[in-house]
């Protein structure tokens, strides 16, 4: 009997087993530590209690560190799209849901009280950005400004909110953002701006598991991830995290694939390629 349990217990997914087994969720530090707290971890802690998967918000302090120890594969899970650059290639995170809403974009924008109306009144200036590896804070926008010929001094901001902060302070004349994420801190710091470039749209941020994850713990996780948003409980906790950050409806998440990362993964290879590295 005692070999049959043992047997049976092998079988099963080391996080549902044993609540010493803590798998990792690394967040992409787009907003403060205290905001991505906030926010993840009412969720994350829904998961764990659904699946008895226990999973831990993991992060850093600036978003290259983040993106640097993704890049390794140091998390089990990840919220991020850093996975779809050239250099986390060797970490191979694998796509099992995205956040749902519309479609995100990168922009380059200005103080709404600013003179600058196109690309080309930036050329030779600072120009924000959240980081090298950032999409939409930075390998979008600066695919465009390498297309428009126009060439910036870049000067970055840490994560997405920090070079948003910049911009409100004057210290930089101009941003590459994410859109979405410009829109939630402008609404919470009640900041006036405008867009002077918009890229065309692209998937959100997916939510992904590294290779080493144990396919049945990945299942749960995203079923609960996935099933969030039609349970009571689930949604409101989706609505109060919601708040703290102002998104909009819907909140949640909805299956996607890797396959839809294709035009992201190019912007990368476009940007990564016009630098010297």
């Amino acid at each position: 009997m005692i070999r049959f349990l043992a047997a049976f217990l092998c079988l099963l997914p080391a996080g549902l087993v044993s609540a010493q087994t803590t798998y990792s969720f690394g967040v992409l530090p787009q907003r403060s530590a205290v905001l991505s707290a906030q926010y993840w971890n009412p969720i994350l802690d829904y998961v764990t209690r659904k699946t008895g998967v226990p999973l831990e918000l993991g992060t850093r302090r600036t978003a290259l560190e983040y993106s640097e120890a993704e890049a390794r594969g140091e998390f089990h899970f990840v919220y991020s799209n850093h996975i779809l650059a050239p250099g986390h290639d060797d970490a191979a995170y694998r796509v099992i849901a995205r956040i749902a809403g519309d479609p995100i974009r990168s922009q380059i924008v200005v103080p709404q009280s600013s003179a600058v109306k196109a690309l080309g009144e930036l050329e030779g200036r600072e120009v924000g950005f959240a980081n090298r590896n950032a999409f939409a804070g930075y390998a979008a926008p600066m695919a465009a400004l390498i297309g428009a010929g126009v060439r910036v001094v870049p000067v970055f901001g840490g994560n997405q909110e920090g070079v948003m902060a910049q911009l409100r302070a004057g210290a930089v004349p101009a941003a590459g953002v994410n859109s979405r994420v410009m829109k939630e801190y402008a609404a919470r710091e009640r900041y006036a701006y405008r867009a002077i470039w918009t890229s065309e749209p692209y998937q959100n941020l997916p939510v992904a598991a590294h290779p080493r994850v144990p396919p049945a713990v990945v299942r749960a996780v995203q079923d609960a991830l996935l099933g969030m948003a039609t349970n009571a409980e689930g949604a409101r906790i989706l609505a109060a995290s919601a708040a703290v950050i102002k998104q909009e409806r819907p909140w949640g998440f909805v299956p996607a694939l890797d396959a839809e990362y294709a035009n992201q993964r190019e912007v990368y290879r476009v940007t990564w390629k016009a630098e010297v590295r």
